[in-house]
């Protein structure tokens, strides 16, 4: 598979791609099967349509990796809080995380009422075909903490720094039962197929560095670490959000960093050096106008040469993008990196 030889440093004959939400409302195929489930984590429990949709963009724009189709938010959920996806808004949490009352009430072992999430990864991984790899994923402790305690995504993060500032041992304490859900939800996924898993810090760019090496990154170090103990042979890629202010700082045992449209791929090379394989970072909004996508791809095909680097977008595909251009990326892509083969 050569998005898993690109994770490893292994020479590869062109620069693999994939896309954060590569299955979404930009496709006319997603849409027509979101109309069979009855909401948004009903589509994610659906085995079948959960399936379907992961496989969508292999079949349509031809990426060398499928990511498996879910939420990050389902974890919370099966901790014990009620949600809701409403329609323009996003998702909503009916009960929040204030003091450690709440806390309390938090169930554990919510991974092992996940199953729907690892019949999902073994259904896709006896599609795919063979060349192709199959990404798990979680959300980060600390993006989930703040979807916890605010109740939905946030601009300002008011309760969720609070808590950070006034109650930290509140907030380690979550912090650190969602650690001990998501080592043992990726390890399930892992165990079901999965060749890779991805954990999202969606909200990383929240905290101010120092904090969110405490809050933030130290947790997703203690995740990896346990993983590779684990599971040596399944690359492990993460995505902190926003944090290209202090790249250098981070260390950790994975394999591969993704990078945000925020700060330009050959600065980050030059600040991050080898110690991670690089994945990113074309600014999603480039794929309105075909040349403005173009040029954003031979600026980072050019830094990066095919050496330690996976393609993808700086954030997720945005649901109005013209798919006609989403699959002349991938072309353009292999084109472009094929010559540092």
């Amino acid at each position: 598979m050569i998005f898993i030889d690109a994770c490893f440093r292994k020479k590869t004959p062109y620069t693999p791609i994939w896309m954060m939400r590569q299955a979404g409302r930009y496709l006319t195929e997603y849409k027509e099967v979101r109309k069979q489930a009855k909401n948004f984590l009903d589509l994610c429990k659906r085995v079948d349509l959960a399936t379907e949709v992961t496989l969508q963009p292999i079949d349509i724009l031809d990426v060398d990796a499928a990511i498996l189709f879910s939420d990050i938010l389902v974890i919370p959920h099966e901790m014990g809080l009620d949600i809701e996806f409403e329609e323009g808004f996003g998702p909503r949490f009916l009960q929040t995380i204030k003091d450690i009352e709440s806390l309390k009430m938090l169930k554990d072992e919510a991974y092992k009422r996940l199953d729907y999430v690892y019949e999902c990864v073994k259904s896709v991984r006896d599609k795919l075909p063979k060349d192709k790899a199959l990404i798990g994923f979680s959300g980060a402790p600390w993006t989930l903490a703040t979807y916890m305690i605010e109740g939905s995504g946030s601009k300002s993060y008011e309760k969720s720094k609070k808590m950070l500032y006034k109650d930290p041992k509140i907030l380690h304490s979550l912090l650190e039962s969602l650690s001990n859900e998501i080592k043992q939800y990726l390890s399930m996924q892992i165990k079901a197929g999965a060749n890779a898993v991805m954990l999202f810090d969606s909200w990383a760019n929240a905290l101010e560095k120092n904090k969110y090496i405490e809050f933030g990154w130290n947790y997703l170090k203690n995740i990896t670490k346990y993983l590779k103990s684990e599971f040596p042979h399944i690359p492990i890629v993460i995505f902190p959000r926003g944090v290209g202010a202090f790249l250098e700082s981070l260390d950790g045992d994975f394999e591969v960093l993704g990078i945000d449209w925020q700060i330009d791929m050959y600065q980050a090379k030059q600040r991050v050096g080898d110690k991670f394989v690089l994945q990113g970072n074309l600014e999603p909004a480039r794929l309105y106008d075909y040349q403005s996508m173009k040029e954003g791809v031979i600026q980072i095909i050019e830094s990066m040469k095919n050496k330690g680097h996976i393609f993808n977008l700086g954030h997720g595909m945005i649901k109005d993008l013209p798919r006609e251009n989403a699959i002349e990326l991938v072309k353009l892509v292999r084109e472009l990196s094929s010559k540092y083969n």
